[in-house]
């Protein structure tokens, strides 16, 4: 068992990447949590450590993210969180964004009804209403033990005494750079250096930032001292509201102090189904993720996908046939059911879903075009949102993801506050047919933009029983990629046996329905003769850069076995 550290100590080795409980190990006897960042990690160690629960730590990792991983940690955006409690209750909370009452259907159409993708994608009209600090308030109220304030003082001191930065968060500071300027109409001299009053600390340098740099967040730090005492009302009311509405004035956005202190979150009802002889607890709509699993599954159950080898041409060719028609359901039926009545009953159905899948065969492929009609043109993809697995002593298990949208969301500042706004808005269907970032095509009325309504989205926090039991935590980050992965890692660890960390190393491959490819990442490629025998079922081979980030944890024999991925800075902590 790995000895207790005191947190100072441990915070400060992990900062100058000397140590981190020695996570390298990735098997815990009581406790267990998987981050995208190192420091973020052994925060909610210490939580777990010091009495609190899996809820208590998740508070403490989700406040951490906003500070030392600012691309998609967040306290100005939104997500999912899977729960189950250690007596075997379970259930989800919603906090995704909302659209501001001022928000309308043709909102990002011009003159022409033609989409302005930068409105919808940067800048203060892209943002929606924020729910993180909801989230984890009513998470707090109704499944904490330790005082919120003691959450909150993690992230408060990295803010205020500085964290050490990471390669990959060097090079992500210095990459957004110009962008962060632009959106924050910052001014700048002949020599690059800022002008005027800068509210973010990470924009100081001119594209200089490297490994072991010292940063520190005072203004970040000031908003989450007024969320420590006050709670949800130190940020949707005073002083905080004030400067998200006076940015928004200032900028064209819409969101007002009403839109913030109207906000709420849902405790939904999770979307359990079988695969084999696990039970699988994901989340329901607004988030596309348990129902389009549930497809896969039984896609996989029913053609026996994993009779053939991992990552073999049969089975990516067999998977990427089920994967159109479940994202295409998704493009036709996904929405906030508060506002459209998504057929999740006949969507998970055994009836729909075997006649849906009958037309795949082994030899051949169906083109998209054939499995659903509606325009389409190619667009990159991001990967910005973060994943939080967690298990504490007693067993119970929370699932988290919790994004902005892209890298850096909206990539402005609330100034005097200092903390990113999301882009979630983009995740609407700003026009039918029409593809946003991730490529993702929204059908008709089921994810138009409406005044409270929240966006569709691909986050998918998982968590998996086996005969009533608790046996497994997992999620990952990626966009449109979101839902492919997280089955990906599941599967490769309930049918080929992999160990968490193999299972999470293991090469992916993803399609979703439109464009009509399938993309391979680099990073454990399949062999090049598997992808020419895809290319002679007529599939489009695109190869990519890393796809997913994911975060799992697994039970078994009473122990912890965890899985950080090597595609980021991804640690998992413990004891």
């Amino acid at each position: 068992m790995i000895q207790k550290i005191p947190i100072i100590v441990t915070l400060w080795l992990c900062a100058l990447h000397i140590s981190c409980n020695q996570t390298e190990l990735g098997v815990f006897d009581n406790g267990a949590v998987v981050s995208a960042h190192p420091l973020a990690s052994e925060a909610g160690s210490q939580i777990l450590q010091s009495g609190g629960n899996a809820f208590d730590a998740a508070i403490a990792v989700q406040f951490a993210l906003a500070v030392v991983y600012p691309g998609a940690g967040n306290i100005g955006g939104g997500g999912f969180l899977v729960y189950r409690t250690s007596d075997g209750k379970k259930g989800t909370l919603d906090y995704r964004e909302k659209a501001p009452g001022r928000a309308h259907k043709n909102m990002y159409l011009d003159k022409d009804d033609q989409p302005q993708f930068e409105k919808s994608q940067r800048g203060e009209l892209s943002a929606g209403v924020p729910g993180s600090v909801a989230g984890m308030w009513d998470m707090h109220q109704k499944l904490g033990k330790l005082p919120w304030e003691q959450l909150l003082q993690p992230a408060i001191d990295f803010a205020t005494k500085g964290f050490s930065l990471t390669e990959n968060e060097a090079s992500k500071y210095n990459a957004a750079r110009s962008k962060l300027i632009k959106y924050n109409k910052l001014k700048t001299n002949a020599k690059g250096t800022i002008q005027g009053d800068i509210s973010w600390i990470p924009l100081v340098k001119n594209g200089t930032w490297k490994k072991g740099d010292t940063v520190s967040m005072p203004d970040l730090a000031k908003t989450l001292i007024r969320i420590q005492k006050e709670g949800r009302d130190g940020f949707y009311k005073g002083a905080t509201a004030v400067m998200i509405e006076q940015q928004m004035k200032k900028n064209g956005g819409i969101v007002t102090i009403k839109d913030l202190t109207e906000y709420h979150t849902v405790w939904r009802d999770p979307l359990v189904f079988d695969y084999k002889d696990f039970q699988v607890i994901s989340m329901g709509p607004p988030s596309s993720g348990g129902v389009t699993m549930s497809a896969l599954a039984f896609g996989f159950d029913m053609l026996n996908v994993t009779q053939y080898p991992h990552n073999s041409p049969q089975y990516i060719h067999l998977k990427t046939e089920i994967e159109k028609r479940a994202y295409a359901d998704r493009a036709r039926y996904g929405g906030d059911p508060d506002f459209f009545n998504v057929p999740i009953g006949k969507l998970t159905s055994r009836s729909y879903l075997k006649k849906h899948l009958s037309g795949i065969s082994l030899q051949s492929t169906t083109p998209s075009s054939k499995v659903f009609s509606g325009n389409f043109s190619n667009v990159t993809e991001s990967e910005e949102t973060t994943h939080i697995s967690i298990v504490d002593e007693d067993r119970n298990a929370v699932s988290i993801t919790t994004t902005l949208n892209r890298s850096f969301g909206s990539m402005v500042v609330v100034k005097g506050a200092g903390f990113l706004l999301n882009d979630e808005m983009d995740d609407f269907s700003i026009k039918a047919g029409v593809p946003n970032f991730f490529g993702l095509v929204g059908l008709g009325k089921a994810n138009e933009i409406a005044p409270g309504k929240r966006m569709l989205s691909s986050m998918s926090p998982t968590i998996v029983e086996k005969d009533n039991e608790l046996l497994m935590v997992l999620g990952t980050p990626g966009g449109s990629t979101i839902i492919t992965t997280v089955f990906q890692v599941m599967i490769n660890i309930l049918d080929y046996h992999m160990t968490p960390q193999d299972a999470v190393n293991a090469g992916r491959v993803h399609s979703q329905w439109k464009p009509d490819f399938i993309y391979v990442e680099d990073h454990n490629a399949p062999k090049d003769t598997d992808l020419k025998i895809l290319e002679g079922y007529d599939h489009k081979i695109t190869r990519r850069g890393p796809i997913g980030r994911a975060e799992v944890i697994l039970l078994k024999k009473g122990v912890l076995q965890t899985g950080a991925d090597p595609r980021g800075d991804d640690t998992a902590a413990g004891y």
